[in-house]
């Protein structure tokens, strides 16, 4: 957007929030969730009510019919006083979801009483020097253990792992964001959220994350633990997939 930025709390300490939509073909996927998402927030932060700051499905809708490639993002930034929307390229592409992730865990803990730990605002920095700490180690991706030694989340990612073809996700009160593509799972699918420990992956057959961009990813390894299946990935993938123009 082309109006100045002003210098408040957002640009200063970090109090706001975006999100990340995907699209495809000029469709926002998921957009509703996102701007429920990003109404809880904003109101947490004290930022105001959406439609008054001139954020509506219509108005992010046109912008992403406007301005936005048939396969992308459209990133959504809102602070106090500034309202930013931009697109980027989608980095997911094929070849990865064939390979599926490798990851390690971070020597980062996520910080499960932090009242900022279940919105997605410009306090971000842990994910993504974490994030770049992973790829400059060949990883693709790094999971936050929180406080309690828990399974949190991945530094850009939500964790689910499969047993004899039941999922299982850490909880919300184990200190993660709730991702919109997290929602669409525990929604649609039989899903245990629960509390889970690293010393538990060898009772599981699958893993995978999710998140808006990359969709439903198979992890081939973490840690130490390699998963011999991937079948529920693929099918939930496919799954999500077919509908997502629906979403």
């Amino acid at each position: 957007m082309s109006a100045p930025l002003v210098l408040d709390d957002g640009l200063q300490f970090g109090l706001g929030v975006f999100e990340t939509i995907a699209v495809e073909g000029g469709h926002g996927v998921l957009l509703q969730a996102h701007l429920a998402r990003l109404a809880r927030s904003a109101a947490a932060l004290g930022l105001g009510e959406l439609p008054a700051r001139g954020v509506t499905r219509e108005a992010v809708s046109g912008y992403i019919r406007a301005h936005c490639p048939p396969h992308s993002a459209c990133k959504l930034i809102l602070t106090q006083e500034n309202l930013i929307l931009q697109n980027r390229p989608n980095p997911y592409g094929p070849e990865r979801y064939d390979r599926g992730f490798v990851m390690d865990f971070s020597a980062v803990v996520r910080n499960d009483t932090s009242p900022l730990v279940g919105h997605k605002t410009m306090n971000y920095g842990d994910c993504i020097l974490e994030h770049r700490a992973a790829a400059a180690a060949g990883m693709d991706e790094r999971i936050f253990l929180n406080t309690r030694g828990q399974l949190a989340e991945g530094t850009v990612s939500n964790l689910f792992l499969v047993s004899g073809g039941r999922l299982y996700t850490p909880a919300l009160s184990c200190g993660l964001l709730p991702g919109v593509l997290r929602d669409y799972l525990c929604r649609s699918q039989t899903v245990e959220e629960t509390e889970l420990y690293p010393r538990q992956l060898g009772e599981f057959q699958e893993c995978f994350v999710t998140n808006s961009l990359m969709g439903i990813m198979p992890v081939r390894r973490l840690g130490e633990h390699v998963f011999p299946s991937r079948e529920t990935a693929d099918r939930l993938r496919a799954e999500y997939e077919r509908d997502m123009y629906l979403l």
